[in-house]
């Protein structure tokens, strides 16, 4: 095991609250009114009648030439225009979602499995104080150096309010986000951080649930949201069981710990076996009313649990994908931006954000699957088809739309990214 620590406390500044999950009021700027769920201008149309002059005017002494005084005028309000220009950017609403991140310092690194295909950070407030609390299931949002937003479960302990924790395996030909993680954040870097927030909660039985047996299935870096469940249904004496497969043992993260809970837990790997698992190999013998499933893992095992346990009755299922569900009932439709006029072609199967991102490259996203908000787009023209959990009724109505899951019911929607 390699472990890196971080002792030396350079700022002294404290951070800002996190445990906001989302702006609960509408987006700044939005104009008000609406019609057919797009924004309206209100914006009164210039009188043709006094146009705007478009020189400075002659002299107002009887002068020939334009006036001294106005020419200062014109120069001094155009260098002021010039300083709020560069000083507020370049027109584009900022996401307001990031106004709710604070900064964090990595203060340990440590690799989690054979190798260093797997990395945890541990990530601490500047100064040291409490983080806001969370719960098994949560991510947080963090922000790499370039820009990219990447979500990552914590696998810590709740009770532990001075850090979080997060896994994180490296995806050689991904998206960038892991490699930049592994190389890019040594002990002692500042890194911004959203959430916590829960998309996957566990829920223990007696509670709000009538479940009676609880049962997990993780599927490699899978187990990081699954591992603060295992504990917490230990800790309460819940009739559990855990299944953990992977493609070989020494590729799995937090297999000491997890293999020291006896014989509650099964770990099976395709080198051991010989093939991938069956529904059957990752779920009890006995399937029944009454008991809840967790799973969190890549899309094909999360498919093959969905379809054995989707017609049993009284069977609860959560999970939480690696990636984006695939387009259902998806019509194809246009997009036009609206800083540049370009017509961008959505297929039936294709979300909005990937149709944008072959336009814009550099526009964010994050989650891709319409929880985190970071693909926060604003729509003038045309009826949009929401398929997000996040907006609120507000928000939908004032043209707010998340690119990576929602669509179009019109043939057109005008969008600014």
């Amino acid at each position: 095991m390699v472990v890196e620590r971080y002792v030396d406390v350079r700022s002294r500044v404290p951070p800002r609250q996190c445990g906001i999950d989302r702006p609960g009021s509408g987006l700044p700027g939005a104009i008000a009114g609406s019609q057919g769920g797009a924004r309206v201008s209100t914006t009164t149309p210039a009188d043709p009648r006094w146009p705007a002059p478009q020189d400075v005017p002659v002299g107002l002494r009887g002068g020939t030439g334009p006036d001294s005084i106005l020419r200062l005028l014109e120069a001094a309000i155009s260098a002021r225009v010039r300083w709020l220009v560069a000083l507020h950017g370049d027109g584009r609403q900022q996401n307001p979602i990031d106004e709710y991140k604070t900064r964090l310092v990595v203060t340990a690194r440590t690799a989690v499995a054979s190798g260093s295909d797997v990395v945890s950070l541990e990530l601490r407030a500047p100064d040291w104080s409490d983080l806001a609390p969370w719960y098994p299931g949560a991510h947080i949002d963090l922000y790499l150096p370039s820009g990219r937003i990447r979500q990552y479960s914590l696998w810590g302990d709740p009770a532990d309010r001075r850090c979080y924790r997060i896994a994180v395996r490296r995806i050689a030909d991904g998206t960038g986000g892991s490699n930049e993680v592994h190389d890019e954040l040594p002990v002692g870097a500042l890194v911004g951080v959203r959430g916590p927030r829960n998309a996957f909660g566990f829920v223990e039985p007696g509670r709000s649930t009538r479940a009676e047996r609880v049962h997990f299935v993780a599927g490699g870096i899978g187990i990081t949201p699954i591992l603060p469940m295992v504990r917490e249904a230990e800790r309460t004496g819940l009739n559990w069981t855990l299944v953990y497969v992977g493609r070989e043992r020494r590729t799995l993260p937090f297999l000491d710990e997890l293999t020291r809970l006896g014989d509650r837990v099964t770990i099976r790997t395709d080198d051991e076996y010989g093939a991938l698992p069956t529904a059957d190999d990752l779920l009890p013998p006995n399937v029944r009313s009454g008991d809840a499933i967790y799973c969190c893992g890549p899309v094909p095992m999360m498919d093959l649990i969905a379809a054995r346990v989707r017609n049993e009755p009284g069977v609860e299922l959560h999970a939480e994908r690696f990636s984006a569900a695939p387009v259902v009932d998806g019509q194809p439709f246009r997009i036009r931006l609206a800083r540049t006029g370009q017509i961008i072609d959505v297929a039936a199967d294709q979300t909005a954000l990937d149709a944008v991102l072959r336009a814009e490259p550099g526009t964010p996203y994050s989650c891709r699957q319409g929880f985190c908000g970071t693909c926060t787009a604003h729509v003038s023209d045309g009826d949009i088809d929401h398929r997000d959990n996040l907006l609120t009724q507000d928000e939908r109505d004032a043209g707010t739309m998340l690119l990576c899951v929602s669509r179009a019911h019109s043939p057109y929607l005008t969008v600014t990214t």
